[in-house]
C-alpha cells in the first residue's frame, strides 16, 4: 500500500485565531512542559508579533525559547538577548528561556554526512514537547528560512551553530569563506533531523508567511518585504512544510526577489537532503482550512 503524502494545512487569514485554528488542525496537542521555539528577531527585522502568538502559546502553557548567536548582534549574550525578547514584546506574554545560557548538550545525528552530533542549547532537555513556530522569509545563507532553520541553527547552541555553518569541522568558527554551501544545507538538514528523532511524536511545525523579506530576522534592519503576506502553514512534517512554503512563493505574482534569493543559495537542496536521509516528504497534500 502507498504511503499517503503528509498533510499541510494552511489559512490565508493570519491572525491569533487562525494560529490556533491551524494548531487544532494538527490534531496533535502540546503537553508537558512546552518549549515555542521562535526567532526573536535582530532590532529593525520582521520577527513575529508577540501579539500574534500571544494567544497559542499561552493556550499551550508554552515557554518562548531560543539560543544565543555566534555572529555578534543583539543576541549574543544571555543578557542582551533577554532585553531584546522583552523590547520585541516576548517576556510579556510568556517566560522566556535562552536555552544555551549554561552551554550545550549532545544529540546524535543518524544517518547524517556531515554531522555525527548536534549540540544544542542545555536546557532543551526540561522541555516535553517543542512546537516549531517559524517565520518563513529569506536568509543571506541558507536562501531560505522555515522550519528547517528555526530546529537546527535556531535550537543549536552558540557552539552548535558554528558547528552547523561548518559542516562539522569546527565548534568556534563557522567557516562561512571555505565551507562549501551544499555542505552546510546537509548539514544543517542533519541537524534538524536531530531534534525531530529526539522527540518523536512531541513536536509539531507551524510557519507564519507574512512580512515576506529576502532577509532574516537575524539581520538588523534588512531588506524590506517584497511580497504581499500568503498565510499560516503547519504540519507534523517540518520537510513538507518548508516545501509547501518554497512552492507557494513560486507561484505568488510578486515572488521574483525571494526566488532568486532561494536559487542563489541553492536553498532547495536542504529539503532534497533532508529527504534522501529520511527525515520528511516533499510531497504533500495542501489541506485549506478555509474552505472547511
Amino acid at each position: 500500500m502507498e504511503n499517503k503524502a503528509p498533510a499541510v494545512y494552511m489559512t490565508t487569514d493570519i491572525s491569533p485565531e487562525s494560529l490556533i485554528q491551524i494548531y487544532e488542525a494538527l490534531n496533535r496537542e502540546a503537553t508537558g512542559n512546552v518549549a515555542v521555539k521562535i526567532s526573536t528577531g535582530e532590532p529593525g527585522s520582521h520577527y513575529l508579533d508577540a501579539n500574534l502568538i500571544k494567544d497559542l502559546v499561552q493556550e499551550v502553557d508554552g515557554t518562548i525559547v531560543e539560543c544565543n548567536t555566534a555572529y555578534g548582534g543583539s543576541r549574543a549574550s544571555t543578557a542582551y538577548h533577554l532585553q531584546l525578547a522583552a523590547d520585541h514584546g516576548y517576556t510579556a506574554i510568556a517566560d522566556v528561556d535562552i536555552m544555551d545560557a549554561d552551554g550545550s548538550v549532545s544529540l546524535p545525528v543518524a544517518g547524517g554526512t556531515r554531522l555525527t552530533e548536534n549540540l544544542v542549547g542545555e536546557s532543551y532537555e526540561d522541555y516535553d514537547f517543542f512546537i516549531i513556530l517559524s517565520h518563513f522569509k529569506g536568509h543571506r545563507m541558507g536562501g531560505f528560512g522555515g522550519a528547517i532553520k528555526n530546529m537546527s541553527i535556531g535550537i543549536a547552541s552558540s557552539s552548535g551553530k558554528c558547528l552547523i555553518h561548518s559542516a562539522g569541522a569546527s565548534t568556534t568558527d563557522r567557516m562561512l569563506s571555505t565551507t562549501p554551501q551544499d555542505d552546510f544545507l546537509e548539514a544543517m538538514a542533519e541537524a534538524a533531523k536531530s531534534v525531530a528523532d529526539d522527540k518523536g511524536e512531541n513536536i509539531l511545525y507551524i510557519n507564519v508567511m507574512n512580512h515576506l523579506s529576502v532577509d532574516c530576522d537575524c539581520i538588523a534592519y534588512g531588506a524590506e518585504p517584497s511580497m504581499e503576506d500568503i498565510g499560516i502553514l503547519a504540519s507534523l512534517d517540518p520537510v513538507a512544510l518548508d516545501q509547501a512554503c518554497v512552492d507557494l512563493v513560486y507561484a505568488a505574482p510578486d515572488g521574483a526577489d525571494l526566488i532568486e534569493r532561494m536559487e542563489s543559495r541553492h536553498a532547495i537542496h536542504a529539503l532534497e537532503h533532508a529527504e534522501a536521509i529520511g527525515f520528511g516528504s516533499r510531497e504533500y497534500e495542501l489541506v485549506r482550512i478555509d474552505e472547511q
